[in-house]
């Protein structure tokens, strides 16, 4: 039988992020994406100018439509919400259809490059601490994980300016501690950092009961529309799949890697996105 992801995330028609990049990604992966919009927009936030649609009084009719479905989902993903009031109504879904064979990953989206996004408030993350606590996975980049732990970004990046294996080590460290009070495994995204050599690398730091592990690649240069979505996609499609959690890592990376190599070639504008359509087919289980 075909695995179903509950996917809440906002839907934008131009940026190749959330629910476009999603679907996409969970149905190369053999597994059903089912929607529940947060917010239907022109175009991801990014751009200079852009229509917004807010679903929140539209996220009970999902939920109580699917409940008298009797529908059962193997992961619920959540992303993109446009403010707390949207995280209460996650919560009411998860009290209806979260049972004990379905994981929730959690992808908090609340900033980059050391800035939060412009919905951001302290509301926003008080309730998102509260959702990523009931959490099996998160996929936070470095700046989402210091507004969840507190820590100022600054004191992370000035690691950075030390040693590679002394940033990690922060990085590491703030998330295990961050991993007590709640989220099972923290996946943190997109560290850039350089090797014992001096080469630019990108990594993602797994974090969880079994350990850390870091994993690397190239770092292609450029910061791109939708990244985050395509690589939280993979994880919760293997996840659903019972895939491992470092295969699936290394499997996105891969993804990515040559996703942002093409984009990069052809002088992609970041709002747009990464060209990833054509590397889809490396994610599917099977090849024909």
């Amino acid at each position: 039988m075909t695995k179903k992801i509950a996917v809440i995330n906002d839907l934008s028609g131009f940026g190749r992020c959330s629910l476009t990049a999603a679907i996409s990604v969970i149905s190369a992966m053999g597994v059903q994406a089912c929607p529940l919009p947060t917010a239907i927009l022109t175009a991801q936030t990014g751009y200079p100018s852009y229509y917004c649609d807010d679903y929140t009084n539209k996220m009970e009719r999902f939920r109580s439509e699917w409940e008298k479905m009797g529908q059962h989902f193997d992961g619920i993903y959540t992303g993109f919400v446009a403010g707390e009031e949207q995280i209460r109504q996650i919560f009411r879904f998860l009290d209806t259809f979260r049972d004990s064979g379905t994981f929730l990953l959690v992808d908090p989206v609340m900033g980059d490059d050391g800035r939060p996004y412009p919905f951001y408030s302290p509301a926003l993350l008080e309730q998102m601490r509260s959702l990523v606590s009931q959490a099996d996975i998160i996929t936070p980049n470095l700046t989402e994980l210091c507004l969840l732990t507190g820590t100022d970004c600054r004191t992370l990046m000035d690691a950075s300016a030390k040693t590679s294996a002394s940033f990690i080590q922060e990085i590491q460290e703030t998330a295990q501690d961050f991993c007590q009070k709640g989220p099972e495994t923290i996946i943190i995204t997109g560290i850039r950092f350089q090797d014992t050599d001096g080469t630019k690398k990108m990594g993602n730091l797994l974090v969880g009961p079994e350990g850390s592990s870091l994993f690397s690649f190239p770092y292609i240069g450029g910061s791109y529309s939708g990244t985050g979505d395509l690589f939280a996609s993979c994880i919760a499609a293997g996840c659903a799949c019972g895939d491992l959690l470092p295969g699936l890592i290394q499997k996105a990376g891969n993804f990515l890697e040559l996703a942002l190599m093409d984009s990069v070639r052809e002088q992609v504008p970041r709002n747009d996105g990464v060209n990833y359509e054509q590397y889809l087919s490396i994610l599917c289980p099977h090849s024909f």
